[in-house]
């Protein structure tokens, strides 16, 4: 199929969607107030990330001179100018939600955010010794210097500017100054006396209100806030360092200090002051984007954060122990015993932990490898795995040291387990290993064993709460076979090996997916069961949309659940008309990836870390596996997919055109909110992968189940 543009939505466009169905969750009073101020500050926060990634690449490609077009057909100028529109207006309604929606709602409750001068006489006392005392000591004023060369202001670095007026040699002379405002000190002022526990002002706005204590001398004309976000992309050269880890190290000292791609100020900053800044930044008007409301509300998270005011949050859920766990103390013998598949958070992320820890300890356990992506601040994998080192078995752990905006996490842990003796490598070279992969090998009175835990989400219990994935645990051989050879790929010198079971990034990925979809499409011109379910994150992959396109024509029904960026055009007459495309946002992220295939009435499932985009298929270690039990199986097919496709109270269908409907229960429908489902699955007496014959909501055109 050739390429049309037309057939194709473009990817940065369809990400400023994703993120607009994100900030609606702030919008929607069916949550609580806590958690629509959660989504906000998600909101904010994926903009940072889109602008340090995204429009930096998107400006770099434009500085240099390239032209060659998108799927869609449009130039790095035209995608920066759509795209620049497009933020424009989200950043409209963003402040507009925290104006005329959040920020009333949390007065209602108790929440408030004052004005320094409307404080009582009491709080105004407090704040001079507060200022005098806390915050005075650790500022660093900046006078701008027009000989001099522009103060440096650090990435998403908040900043106060301040005209000054002061009596020079040649007479009355105007200056401008700079503050930045402190990270070590909360952004929020936490007032000790009023009607409520939860009085604040804002740190930027107290440093304004005392901003002539660090300028005597001088008269203040006026005073703003800006904040300036930088390229943040990591520019490594693997070839060329002989050290990758102190190669990385040195990248992240500079992302700091990236170019600048935007630039955010008050929303009544003067004209002129704006400008000069943008001269400064080596920005144009494009870049500028007024506030009207607190720059930088991220630290709005601040108010989520503790365990106070339950009312006003989710209801409180505990992951439960999977009842097959509960049989033997012993994980070995029950994963010798069957396959076990985890959903997470549904069911707990401990029993990954205590597969780690019992390998540890287990003196039949003789060697663990492990790939790590995302480690995070829990401690409690890397200390299995020191103590299993210390215990005098073979540990060997692939890190991942470019997992974007955890480098230096990752860093330090590789470092810990390096001094623990325990073999660290950083993968193959020019790839990232995002595979999520652990292999345990135990001595057994029938010989060695391999036991596997495969995954979609990260060995990160944190974010193993908050996001959606999938775990297979597992020690079928020839699994186990193909984990050895990836393993030895990833810290050895070796080609890499055909694997039976395993699909494995960048040799077979996009080969298996192009070669499953095209098998639907010849069941279905031969008349035979031909449907296709994938949910993923993102599909970008032209080879893949463009045979999901050809499936479409052949009459294969194909319902994907995408939840971020998606270039594929559902709904068209004339090559996708089979084809549907709905998105998830609710209180947990949607980050396990699943394909199934009807195959002619002989269904396959398979589960894996990656989604379907050119980055996954060629410039990433990935692995994606299939799910052979029966019973599992079904529990995924005939469970798991039906409830996300059936789901009409967080999905949002895309329409041809690139936009997205929030559906909603019909008149005679029931609501369906697929991880509420699962919520209460889980803390019933039959967990949902034990309760295959579970029935869900009909949908219109949808079947029940996608086997």
């Amino acid at each position: 199929m050739s390429r049309i543009p037309s057939h194709f939505i473009n990817r940065e466009l369809s990400w400023l969607e994703f993120n607009q169905r994100v900030m609606g969750e702030a919008l929607d009073k069916t949550n609580p107030i806590l958690e629509r101020l959660k989504f906000f500050c998600i909101a904010n926060s994926n903009l940072d990330e889109f602008f340090e990634v995204r429009i930096a690449g998107i400006k770099q490609q434009i500085e240099s001179g390239v032209t060659k077009r998108s799927l869609d057909g449009r130039t790095p100028l035209e995608i920066y100018q759509t795209a620049s529109l497009r933020i424009q207006r989200m950043v409209e309604d963003l402040f507009t939600c925290w104006r005329e929606d959040l920020k009333p709602d949390l007065d209602k409750e108790g929440f408030h955010f004052r004005s320094i001068y409307d404080l009582s006489d009491e709080n105004k006392e407090w704040l001079d010794i507060y200022f005098s005392q806390k915050v005075q000591p650790v500022l660093t004023p900046l006078a701008v210097d027009p000989t001099k060369a522009f103060p440096l202001i650090l990435n998403k670095s908040l900043n106060v500017i301040a005209k000054v007026q002061r009596k020079g040699r040649h007479g009355i002379e105007d200056r401008l100054c700079i503050v930045q405002v402190p990270r070590i000190i909360p952004r929020l002022v936490q007032l000790p006396h009023g009607n409520s526990k939860h009085e604040y002002v804002f740190l930027a706005d107290v440093i304004s209100h005392y901003i002539e204590k660090l300028f005597p001398g001088n008269q203040i004309m006026g005073s703003w806030r800006f904040r300036v976000t930088r390229n943040s992309e990591l520019y490594v050269d693997e070839e060329d360092a002989n050290n990758i880890l102190k190669a990385v190290e040195n990248e992240l000292r500079n992302r700091r200090k990236g170019d600048a791609v935007r630039l955010e100020v008050d929303l009544d900053t003067p004209e002129d002051l704006a400008s000069e800044l943008l001269e400064k930044l080596e920005l144009t008007q494009e870049d500028l984007y007024r506030i009207n409301g607190p720059i930088n509300p991220i630290h709005l998270n601040g108010l989520f954060e503790g365990d106070h005011s339950p009312e006003l949050r989710n209801d409180h859920f505990i992951p439960k122990p999977l009842p097959v766990f509960l049989s033997s103390k012993n994980i070995f013998d029950i994963i010798r015993n069957q396959d076990v598949l985890l959903h997470h958070p549904y069911e707990s992320f401990d029993h990954v932990i205590s597969l780690l820890e019992q390998a540890a300890e287990d003196p039949k356990v003789l060697v663990i490898k492990q790939t790590l992506y995302r480690t995070g601040n829990d401690p409690r994998i890397a200390n299995a795995l020191m103590q299993a080192a210390q215990n005098g078995k073979q540990v060997a752990v692939v890190m991942e040291l470019k997992a974007r905006f955890d480098e230096a996490n990752n860093i330090r842990r590789a470092r810990e387990l390096e001094e623990a003796g325990i073999h660290v490598s950083y993968g193959l070279l020019g790839y990232k290993v995002h595979c999520k992969l652990c292999m345990i090998v135990r001595e057994e009175d029938e010989g060695l064993r391999r036991y596997l835990h495969l995954a979609t989400g990260n060995y990160n219990p944190a974010t193993a709460k908050l996001y959606t994935d999938f775990g297979l645990m597992t020690c079928q051989p020839d699994f186990g076979e193909d984990a050895a050879r990836v393993f030895n790929l990833l810290t050895g010198f070796c080609e890499f090996e055909e694997t039976h079971k395993l699909i494995v990034a960048p040799f077979n990925f996009q080969t298996r997916i192009l070669e499953l979809i095209h098998r639907e499409t010849v069941h279905a011109k031969r008349n035979r069961p031909a449907r296709i379910v994938a949910k993923m994150n993102a599909l970008v992959d032209r080879p893949v949309i463009e045979a999901l396109y050809v499936a479409s024509q052949a009459g294969v029904k194909i319902d994907l659940i995408v939840r971020g960026i998606c270039c594929l055009r559902p709904g068209v007459p004339e090559y996708s008309a089979n084809i549907t495309v709905r998105s998830i946002v609710d209180r947990f992220l949607e980050h396990s990836r699943i394909y199934s295939f009807a195959n002619g009435g002989d269904s396959e499932v398979f589960i894996g870390s990656g989604d379907w985009m050119h980055r996954n298929f060629h410039k990433r270690i990935e692995v994606a596996f299939p799910i052979e039990d029966a019973s599992l199986k079904k529990c995924v097919l005939g469970e798991v997919l039906p409830a996300h496709l059936n789901d009409n109270v967080k999905a949002h269908l895309l329409q041809p055109d690139g936009s997205y409907v929030h559906l909603s229960p019909g008149k005679d429908e029931e609501f369906l909110q697929s991880q509420s489902r699962f919520i209460d699955l889980c803390q019933s007496d039959k967990p949902h992968q034990h309760n295959p014959d579970m029935k869900v909501s009909p949908k219109p055109s949808e079947n029940q189940n996608v086997a």
